[in-house]
């Protein structure tokens, strides 16, 4: 019960992360192809591949839950075939033939090289020492902090896209941008301090080494996160 509830509440985030995606990216490159399909596909695509690598193939043995919350729910809601599907048939039937191909080589393809970059990405990234640096009494789980980094990199670059293009008010995207920066880093930190745990780590014995790798975590999160906000801003 505990997993149905875990992929709801992820599903839930995936659904508004997706609305507001297609959203923007229709408002940005206009309706005349679905676009906003076709990013949220791509993207929800690269990522299910790294995290699948990451948390299944690579078996970081975080919670049944919180697996399920990020890759069925989260991702699950992201990515979505039967838009896609809606699309094109609509496409088709308005004589759009071509755009209608376009957009199904489009989504198939590049959808499937998305996954494949990656599976790579998560498979170099594990492939030194499985992705951990190690010493006596300490461990830095540098592959998954690398992870969050890309994972903040692109939800920024999405977000300030995003937050140009729908019509919200200054105190809205405040909010918003206040309401996601802090929820990253707060899921992807505990997310840094399950694998220290689950790897006979504790706040009692190894306090400096959980709030030094929490903290760290956080900057560097920090540090991308302002650096996708300043990409967005010039695409």
């Amino acid at each position: 019960m505990n997993q149905i509830f875990a992929i709801a509440l992820g599903g839930s985030f995936g659904a508004v992360m997706r609305f507001l995606v297609s959203t923007g990216v229709a408002q940005w490159l206009g309706r005349g192809f679905p676009y906003g399909t076709l990013v949220i596909n791509v993207v929800g695509s690269f990522m299910i591949g790294l995290l699948a690598e990451t948390l299944i193939m690579q078996r970081v043995t975080i919670t049944l839950e919180f697996r399920a919350a990020i890759l069925i729910g989260f991702l699950g809601s992201l990515t979505t075939f039967s838009t896609f599907s809606l699309d094109t048939f609509y496409l088709i039937e308005q004589g759009n033939l071509t755009k209608a191909a376009l957009n199904i080589f489009s989504n198939i393809t590049t959808c499937v090289v998305a996954v494949w970059i990656g599976l790579l990405c998560g498979r170099g990234l594990f492939y030194y020492s499985d992705g951990v640096i190690q010493w006596p009494g300490g461990e830095l789980p540098y592959a998954l902090m690398t992870i969050n980094a890309i994972a903040a990199f692109l939800i920024s670059i999405i977000a300030t896209i995003l937050l140009h293009k729908v019509a919200l008010s200054v105190e809205h995207r405040v909010i918003l941008t206040v309401v996601m920066v802090g929820v990253f880093l707060t899921v992807s930190g505990l997310y840094v301090l399950l694998y220290l745990v689950e790897h006979g780590y504790s706040f009692d014995a190894n306090l400096n080494l959980m709030l030094g790798t929490f903290v760290g975590n956080g900057l560097i999160c920090i540090l991308v996160i302002w650096m996708g906000l300043l990409v967005g801003k010039q695409i």
